[in-house]
């Protein structure tokens, strides 16, 4: 019997790499249905996940370990959850704190005693600890202390949260660092790489933080039943979906987007795809429609909610409340009717604010799940670009050409182009940016100067022969390898560069910081500085007993009501 072919869905054309490619739009992306949270709870919910809390070995302060395992894709996954107390003034979110209220492994099965004893041991240490390759994350957080106290003190009482606290805070605990990849000893992404349901970018990772989140709400109904075992509540289902997890996020976040350029490119490829696909659609039928209505009032509802303390953010936020209400006025049903919804809407989009215009991006495609939701299993990298040596001179010319005008355009004669200079910390082998005119240190500066390396490169090429093989200009040059690697490899990753100098007095880290974030689902971005954000992620999720419900993939942008 032939086997029958999958039929590719009609795309519009792509929006082009100096289009989204750009820092000040990559810092206005919102979190979207293929976000790396929204594609590990879809597959949770298609296969029934069901938590268990095989361990809970914790006193009536809350401190002790648990465990909870949940199988996905065929295999089991255990989070081992470490609460100890903290003194006040040990407390805090940067990343080098030696001590946490909480700290986390994410197991490769279900841990024996033994095991749990050795990740007793070791765990609360973070990077001080020894692991083996049986961890595939490891994670620490600490109490929002005072809403913390507020969630116990009422259900211990027979309350719900306060919604007004609720909403300004919105997590129980924050954490400040989720490490993956074989960091510290623990497992190699090639363990689990190959695993259907691990081979979506950060699944572990997300999968570590989804598990944290329900032990912060089960914590606080277990202190609070100590406290009054009589007369106190649980957390409502309500409050649950409410109470996301919080996360301080630094610079840390930021190098990872150049030194991985095929798994930038994929990200963007997929979900500039799944928009081309969407603004494909010649008509949305009454329900679609009636959805995004539903969704833009939604969007207007959370934007309303959006608070921060940063004037430029909340500058911004503002003027999106303005463009959001144009969005309600022109997009009603009659307008969406008519042919070429999305399309439209896209298009017109161009007048509003590049936050306005992201948002949409998000928005359109929210009801499309079945055009755009087998794009996630491309959402992983491939394999790194290799250097092709027989590559002529001339070939290598045109690719610059075609790629980095944006590059080429930059004046680095102008000092203001050369402000920063990117260094990893010798104390915590952290990113951090140094400002070149003032500060020493230059000279073990990291290469995501790529801007600068390109003129470089080019200026050499220039005088080569044309007809020459690459591996002949690179014994004379071999400090061009680096960036020639990346030039080739634009041929088929168009959108893995970020086209903008990094190194300029205006570059924003912050906007590189969001876009990472919104690709791993998360909401509310609260910027400190132009250098580290928090934000919250998993709020309006499902929790463990809503894994497998109807509305258990509704939770884009949500919206929190009145009374928990």
């Amino acid at each position: 019997m032939a086997r029958a072919q999958t039929r590719t869905p009609p795309e519009a054309p792509l929006r082009h790499p100096d289009q989204v490619m750009r820092l000040d739009r990559m810092g206005a992306a919102f979190p979207h249905r293929l976000s790396f949270m929204r594609t590990l709870l879809r597959r949770l919910n298609r296969e029934g996940a069901d938590v268990t809390r095989p361990v809970w070995e914790i006193d009536a302060e809350g401190y002790g370990r648990a465990v909870y395992s949940v199988a996905l894709g065929g295999d089991v996954y255990s989070l081992v959850a470490f609460s100890q107390p903290l003194a006040p003034e040990a407390r805090s979110d940067r990343v080098i704190a030696t001590a946490w209220d909480a700290s986390f492994a994410l197991f490769d099965g279900v841990p024996t005693p033994a095991d749990l004893d050795r990740l007793q041991a070791n765990v609360p240490k973070q990077e001080a600890g020894r692991y083996s390759a049986a961890e595939l994350s490891l994670s620490r957080a600490n109490r929002s202390v005072r809403f913390f106290e507020h969630v116990v003190a009422r259900l211990a009482s027979g309350q719900q949260p306060d919604p007004v606290m609720l909403r300004e805070v919105g997590y129980l605990m924050r954490t400040t660092a989720v490490y993956g990849n074989g960091k510290l000893g623990f497992a190699d992404r090639a363990r689990i790489a190959d695993r259907p349901a691990m081979r979506t970018s950060f699944h572990v990772e997300m999968l570590n933080v989804w598990l944290i989140r329900g032990f912060t709400h089960d914590l606080v109904d277990h202190i609070a039943k100590a406290r009054n075992p009589a007369g106190a509540v649980a957390l409502s289902a309500a409050s649950r979906r409410a109470l996301g997890i919080g996360n301080s996020t630094g610079l840390g976040l930021a190098p990872f987007l150049v030194t991985h350029l095929t798994l930038l490119n994929n990200w963007m490829a997929v979900r500039e795809t799944a928009l081309a696909r969407v603004r494909a659609v010649r008509q949305a039928d009454k329900a679609t429609i009636a959805r995004v209505v539903g969704l833009i009032d939604r969007a207007s509802r959370h934007l309303a909610q959006w608070q921060v303390a940063d004037q430029v953010q909340m500058d911004r936020i503002i003027r999106l409340r303005a463009d959001w209400r144009e969005v309600q006025a022109l997009a009603n049903a009659n307008w969406l009717a008519a042919p070429d919804p999305w399309e439209r809407l896209i298009a017109h989009s161009a007048r509003w604010s590049l936050e306005a215009q992201e948002l949409l991006v998000a928005l359109v495609l929210e009801p499309y799940g079945d055009l755009v939701d087998d794009l996630g299993d491309r959402l992983a990298a491939g394999p790194r670009p290799a250097l092709d040596p027989g590559m002529k001179v001339a070939d290598l010319r045109a690719l610059v050409a075609a790629h980095y005008g944006w590059a080429l355009a930059v004046d680095f004669s102008d000092a203001a182009q050369q402000h920063f200079f990117w260094y990893v910390s010798e104390a915590k082998l952290e990113p951090r940016l140094g400002r070149r005119h003032d500060e020493a240190g230059a000279e073990r500066e990291s290469p995501l100067d790529i801007a600068r390396r390109v003129q470089a490169l080019m200026g050499d090429l220039a005088a080569a022969k044309g007809g020459e093989s690459l591996a002949l200009f690179l014994m004379r040059h071999p400090e061009h390898r680096y960036v020639a690697r990346r030039a080739q490899a634009m041929a088929d990753h168009p959108y893995a560069e970020i086209r903008d100098n990094l190194l300029a007095a205006n570059c924003r880290p912050i906007d590189m910081l969001r876009f990472k974030l919104a690709f791993f689902g998360a909401s509310k971005f609260d910027p400190k500085s132009d250098l580290w954000t928090r934000i919250n992620m998993y709020q309006g999720a499902p929790g463990f007993a809503e894994i497998g419900q109807a509305d258990a993939d509704d939770w884009w942008l949500p919206v929190l009501g009145d009374a928990p």
